[in-house]
């Protein structure tokens, strides 16, 4: 499947609110030339944190191309090699943690890539992809990560799936470590995504490795052909998640004008 079939079954089969997004871990000068040659991409005009390059992404249909240079977040920059953690990124985390101790040991344990090791990193539609992606990274409610999930442990034979869950750092460390481990991650957003405009529904994450992204859209495609339908939750019905009452045939809706019928057939 091309990665432009991906994202139309995608976004058609699970009714997702946004673009799927790619995002793309450039660790050496020639692999950043070859995105530069094969992509349509934008910078930002200025400084803005990993999430808005995700906005952009998600919401604009945009392909973003971000450098350490031009991200404002420096958890993202912790995550992504480009920072150290010293101690004002410690005392960031007092607001979570009981104290320093704390929040120090926490923040070592986060998932990064090693310093200096990555030159940048792309976030863009799925169906735009010129690269192969790193991971890739849907905004999406919990029936959607559901059906997600589903279909990654059908599609590559896991079961129970295990995810990683850490304060702040839900985007840029949710994404590395589901790269580093090739595995699938689930996580809510960080705290300050809904009143920072990150998210808009209170979202949940979901993180699929580029390398399982097609077995799980195929998985996906089979089930529908087997059971003539995406939704795993009622099955028959087009809509994911479209369940009522755990499908009780005695809960079911009709026009009036049926009912009319009814009476004067003595039903």
């Amino acid at each position: 499947m091309t990665y432009k079939e991906m994202e139309t079954t995608l976004m058609n089969e699970l009714r997702l609110y946004h673009h799927p997004i790619a995002i793309t871990f450039l660790t050496t000068d020639k692999e950043v030339e070859q995105f530069k040659e094969k992509t349509n991409y934008v910078v930002p005009i200025k400084p803005l944190t990993f999430c808005q390059w995700e906005t952009a992404a998600r919401m604009q249909g945009k392909t973003v191309l971000g450098t350490e240079k031009t991200l404002a977040c420096s958890n993202a920059k912790v995550s992504f090699g480009w920072h150290d953690i010293d101690a004002n990124e410690i005392k960031s985390q007092l607001k979570y943690t009981v104290d320093l101790e704390q929040a120090e040991r926490f923040f070592r344990s986060k998932p990064s890539f090693p310093k200096n090791t990555l030159k940048a990193v792309s976030v863009g539609p799925l169906g735009d992809c010129s690269m192969p992606p790193s991971v890739v990274h849907f905004y999406c409610d919990s029936i959607q990560s559901y059906h997600l999930a589903i279909d990654y442990m059908a599609a590559t034979d896991t079961h129970p799936l295990h995810t990683q869950l850490m304060m702040s750092s839900a985007a840029c460390g949710g994404a590395v470590w589901s790269f580093q481990q090739c595995a699938f991650n689930f996580s809510t957003p960080c705290s300050g995504s809904y009143n920072a405009g990150k998210t808009e529904r209170g979202e949940s994450y979901v993180f699929i490795p580029g390398k399982h992204i097609e077995a799980v859209v195929e998985r996906l495609c089979t089930r529908i052909r087997l059971h003539g339908t995406s939704s795993i939750t009622r099955p028959g019905d087009y809509f994911p998640g479209g369940d009522v009452c755990k499908n009780c045939p005695l809960i079911g809706f009709k026009s009036e004008e049926s009912c009319k019928d009814c009476e004067k057939k003595g039903l």
